[in-house]
């Protein structure tokens, strides 16, 4: 889940939830904690996840545990606590076992703290799914005094997002919908029980930012197809039951050829290096399109432990001289994908 398809840039323009969150009152919770696509996907990694050595697991969690801010949020390489890196924390944290009591706790006290503030949507998608996480992981839950209609009203906010050609915008202000948005508004939608309906608008809009090389691309205007637009595009088709063999068959050609000489996936055919987060989401795809026999899975693996450092915590690419909690996530996710493809992992 990154802040855009290509980049971790952040968007300015904010979304109010503060209206849509913060509400006094008893919440009404659906029965579901999360949405069925990130339910499974949790599932599909805690189950590789198992199969860590205990030092692997154990120097994750703590690195991931230091990162905790005092407010007991977590940020990324600068700045303040920031929702979309605590999210990427407590999703490492559930995945090697790190959801100890305070841990949660603070992490909790952090989300509630946010519930006023004006957000971007992904930030919005962060403080759903971390409450869920904690719900599930921890038994705690920080929307709990959110308000009974808080889901309503979130639902307003995706629906101001909706354009049209049946997609979701980034924006309220964005004129264009956003093949990536479009699929993160389906999850959040899930994490309210209101889910989306994937239409035929929905899918010939997201056939329509196909191209040549098989892939998808962000946006209409895009030329190049992109590994991150490439996989919300499946998402999003797999839910509609509209991805056929011909697009499947392109999609499996596109990724295989973002695998560079690293070992790793590259987010685009412009940028010649590979990096944690398109390796992740392609591999992902792949697993999904039962297509990994398309690519040089060993030395994908060699490439994601490249990129583990020895005291916890993953760094984003060979050039990265740094560490930080989302791309820990990536890289755990990573070798979780591969850990139920073979025996179990090294790394000990």
């Amino acid at each position: 889940m990154p802040r855009g398809p290509c980049n971790a840039g952040t968007d300015k323009k904010r979304i109010e939830i503060g209206k849509a969150l913060n509400r006094r009152g008893r919440a009404t919770h659906a029965n579901r904690t999360m949405s069925i696509y990130l339910e499974q996907l949790t599932l599909r990694l805690a189950t590789g996840a198992d199969r860590f050595p205990a030092a692997r697991r154990q120097r994750h969690r703590d690195f991931l545990r230091s990162a905790q801010n005092p407010d007991g949020g977590f940020s990324g390489r600068e700045g303040g606590s920031d929702l979309y890196y605590t999210g990427f924390a407590l999703r490492g944290l559930a995945l090697v076992e790190g959801m100890g009591e305070e841990t949660a706790a603070r992490a909790a006290q952090f989300l509630r703290s946010r519930l006023s503030h004006a957000v971007p949507m992904i930030d919005l998608l962060s403080l759903l799914y971390g409450a869920a996480v904690l719900k599930q992981a921890a038994g705690i839950d920080p929307l709990a005094a959110a308000g009974a209609d808080w889901q309503d009203r979130v639902a307003e906010v995706l629906a101001q997002l909706r354009r049209d050609d049946g997609g979701f915008a980034k924006t309220p202000n964005s004129p264009q919908s956003s093949t990536y948005y479009t699929f993160l508004a389906m999850i959040a939608a899930e994490l309210i029980d209101r889910p989306i309906t994937v239409s035929p608008r929905m899918v010939s809009m997201v056939q329509s930012r196909r191209r040549d090389d098989g892939g998808f691309v962000e946006f209409p205007a895009v030329t190049r197809s992109a590994t991150n637009p490439t996989a919300a595009a499946v998402a999003i088709l797999k839910r509609g039951d509209a991805l056929d063999l011909a697009t499947r068959r392109g999609v499996v050609r596109q990724l295989a050829a973002m695998q560079t000489g690293e070992g790793g996936l590259r987010a685009n055919t412009r940028i010649p290096v590979a990096d944690l987060l398109s390796t992740f989401t392609g591999l992902l795809t792949l697993v999904d399109l039962e297509a990994t026999a398309e690519i040089d899975m060993a030395a994908l693996e060699r490439y994601a432990e490249s990129l583990e450092h020895a005291d916890g915590g993953f760094h984003a690419a060979a050039w990265d001289q740094h560490r930080d909690v989302e791309y820990t996530f990536y890289g755990l996710g990573t070798l979780a994908l591969l850990a139920p493809l073979g025996d179990p992992l090294p790394g000990g």
